[in-house]
């Protein structure tokens, strides 16, 4: 997959250069991000691409050596099931409960 970066997203495009794909963190301070919101167009639908676009982001954390917070719920519910990247979360356990009470469908991942 070849995901484009920037110090604040991390994003796919199609063809044509339309952004189908993203994931939005602007920083908090200089070394935090608050991961706000992650996009998959529908037309990815079971491709598994919110995950991979949201793998990218923690591997980019981690080598960047920053930690976030979840603003996001699907990051939210990522980050609880993929707990291997724990050590990117700034508050991981409070993350955690977090995940634990959001219900229905993750933000931008819509289902046709």
């Amino acid at each position: 997959m070849d995901f484009k970066k920037s110090e604040k997203k991390i994003w796919l495009e199609d063809e044509t250069g339309r952004t189908i794909a993203v994931v939005d963190f602007p920083e908090v301070d200089e070394n935090t991000v608050d991961i706000v919101h992650t996009f998959v167009d529908s037309s990815l639908t079971g491709q598994g691409i919110a995950g991979k676009i949201t793998e990218a982001l923690a591997e980019e954390l981690r080598t960047n050596g920053k930690k976030a917070i979840l603003s996001c719920s699907y990051s939210s519910k990522w980050f609880s099931k993929h707990r291997e990247y724990e050590d990117v979360l700034r508050y991981p356990e409070k993350e955690y409960e977090q995940a634990e009470l959001i219900g229905g469908p993750a933000c931008g991942i819509k289902k046709s």
